[in-house]
């Protein structure tokens, strides 16, 4: 099983603790993990987009000028996509970009980055804040020595933790409901609460 240090917020070692080997010590899935990742930000899109083809802009009926005898190439509306103020070819209409994922590679995508990243992993033994103030939490940070992105892990939504946290650049708070694959590649060091991580062991094991 893997094991590592045990912290307190103070930055302290106060022992060591075993990671769950069947998710924190498994060998990582490729595959899985890109699968998960394409589909977690194809569903952040939004889809909005729009564009007006030259069917829906107004104006054009009438015929510019007449078929022959101009010299002018022939045209039978001021609103083709070739004219200023034209229509857009192929425009783009409001769409979904949702992508579902089965639920077996989901599991497994988060446990491949789990195990990956275990050396990136500072286990703290209890992460909570007397009042809603972020410089505890900036002092933790630079007690553990988090440096660049950081994602804090607690085991249960902690509104005094999240909004001491959410004004830190480079700082984002999860909880074991909400964590995601993304969130785990996208910081350079992981805090979890000792708690978290027998929760994450629990529901993935």
């Amino acid at each position: 099983m893997p094991n590592v240090v045990l912290y307190n917020m103070e930055g302290k070692e106060v022992g060591n603790y075993e990671l769950n080997d069947a998710v924190f010590g498994i060998e990582p899935s490729e595959a899985a993990v890109h699968t998960t990742v394409v589909a977690y930000l194809a569903n952040q899109r939004q889809g909005t987009q729009s564009a007006l083809t030259r069917a829906e802009v107004r104006g054009g009926g009438a015929k510019p000028w007449r078929q022959k005898g101009t010299g002018r190439a022939r045209q039978g509306s001021t609103r083709a996509p070739q004219w200023t103020g034209g229509g857009v070819v192929f425009a783009p209409k409001p769409r979904s970009y949702a992508m579902s994922v089965n639920k077996k590679i989901r599991a497994l995508a988060m446990k491949s980055v789990l195990s990956a990243n275990v050396a990136n992993i500072k286990l703290v033994d209890d992460i909570a804040v007397s009042e809603i103030k972020t410089k505890q939490i900036t002092a933790m940070l630079s007690n553990l020595k988090a440096d660049g992105k950081t994602l804090i892990v607690l085991p249960e939504k902690n509104d005094a933790v999240y909004r001491s946290a959410r004004n830190i650049e480079g700082v984002k708070t999860s909880f074991v409901g909400t964590l995601n694959v993304y969130d785990l590649l996208n910081c350079s060091t992981i805090i979890m609460a000792k708690d978290a991580a027998e929760k994450l062991g629990e529901v993935y094991a």
